[in-house]
């Protein structure tokens, strides 16, 4: 699958609770207009090898064609593209609930939310 022909992209941990949460939210309110895409699924894994760097595990990550930005520096365009018309509906919008790991502790929400606006990352494409 090409990756070009997804644009926009949400890259998130979906082996975590918490992040397939926040992943849901985002899915709802952008009406399946981005790819949801999971860091640890094969095409995840080739977005990680083609564009991102070896911080990609770190954060979530919006990528769009100008550039890929992960944690506090991709809020701002995903709201922009959340709010866009001019985004069309993308056919890999699901998300599949699978959380291994004990992730809906206070401490986990808090480690998660701290990591969202402590991480910072854009990377042109």
């Amino acid at each position: 699958m090409e990756i070009k022909e997804n644009f926009p992209i949400v890259l998130f941990d979906n082996q975590c609770y918490l992040c397939m949460k926040f992943a849901s939210a985002i899915n709802f309110f952008a009406r399946g207009k981005i790819a949801m895409v999971g860091h640890y699924s094969e095409f995840g894994e080739k977005i990680r090898n083609d564009i991102l760097d070896e911080s990609a595990l770190e954060m979530f990550w919006f990528i769009n064609k100008k550039r890929a930005c992960g944690g506090r520096a991709a809020l701002l365009p995903l709201i922009k593209s959340i709010l866009s018309t001019k985004t069309k509906k993308s056919s890999m919008s699901k998300i599949n609930d699978g959380c291994e790991y004990d992730c809906k502790t206070v401490k986990a929400v808090f480690v998660r939310s701290a990591s969202l606006i402590t991480n910072s990352k854009t990377i042109d494409l």
